[in-house]
């Protein structure tokens, strides 16, 4: 029986941290993000931030544990960060779920775990390697070997950076909807645009495409035989048609079975 929680997280320049950094005093918020954006392109030839330089504003999850299913973006809308962070390492704490990601042993959690730290945010389930539990010894979710977090874009690649591929491309690959109408480089316009609700459904569709790889995955792996995989894709569908949001809609319209999707 699957207990896993599948994540995504979408972040922003945190500007307050930017104006600290690099003595930017009263500049207004967006030209901060630019500085910061600009000298990072000077630094390393690409405007990608150094994750401590990123303000998480949305974290979505699949759950799958029991007889259940749920997809849902923590938080409300206008939640703050400490919030969003605090929620995440809460159902860590209370579910102790398998974690599934893509590409979060090198982005998302060491962004949560530099978020946690700057919001006092105690996690001590999640930050557990068998000193209070031994089982967590051999198998916790900071190894990059162990199945407590799977990183399916590390796993995939054989652990190796040549062979890393974007969720999009297998998503794609797999007959799944892929990219819903952003992407991660449109997050901050969007959010400076205060498109935030657009932020959390393109967030809550990265989320179940990375999940849908997971069952694939373990498909591949024969943890789920044929008939488990369509029952958990079923289930799946089943969940998303119940929600609200047209965002839901047009990715079950683009998840075609037909497409060999599942």
């Amino acid at each position: 029986m699957l207990n896993c929680l599948a994540f995504d997280i979408e972040t922003v320049p945190d500007v307050a941290f930017g104006r600290r950094l690099h003595g930017l005093g009263d500049l207004p918020d967006d030209d901060v993000a630019q500085l910061m954006l600009m000298r990072r392109r000077q630094q390393v030839g690409h405007e990608f931030l150094a994750l401590p330089q990123h303000r998480i504003v949305a974290i979505s999850v699949v759950l799958r544990q029991g007889g259940g299913l749920r997809v849902w973006s923590l938080g409300e809308a206008d939640s703050d960060e400490a919030e969003l962070v605090r929620r995440f390492f809460e159902g860590i704490e209370r579910f102790s779920p398998d974690l599934v990601s893509w590409n979060g042993s090198g982005f998302d959690l060491p962004v949560l775990h530099y978020r946690a730290l700057r919001h006092g945010i105690s996690a001590p389930r999640y930050w557990e390697s068998g000193e209070r539990d031994a089982s967590f010894r051999f198998n916790n979710y900071l190894n990059r070997f162990h199945s407590r977090h799977t990183d399916l874009m590390d796993v995939l690649a054989g652990y190796q950076a040549s062979g890393r591929a974007r969720l999009d491309e297998i998503a794609v690959l797999l007959g799944l909807p892929g990219k819903m109408g952003m992407s991660g480089a449109d997050v901050y316009g969007a959010w400076r645009d205060g498109g935030i609700e657009r932020i959390r459904d393109y967030c809550e569709t990265d989320a179940v495409n990375t999940y849908l790889v997971y069952l694939h995955y373990q498909h591949m792996r024969g943890t789920l035989d044929d008939t488990d995989l369509d029952r958990e894709t079923t289930l799946l569908r089943d969940t998303l048609g119940t929600l609200p949001g047209e965002h839901w809609l047009a990715f079950l319209e683009a998840w075609s079975p037909a497409e060999g999707g599942g």
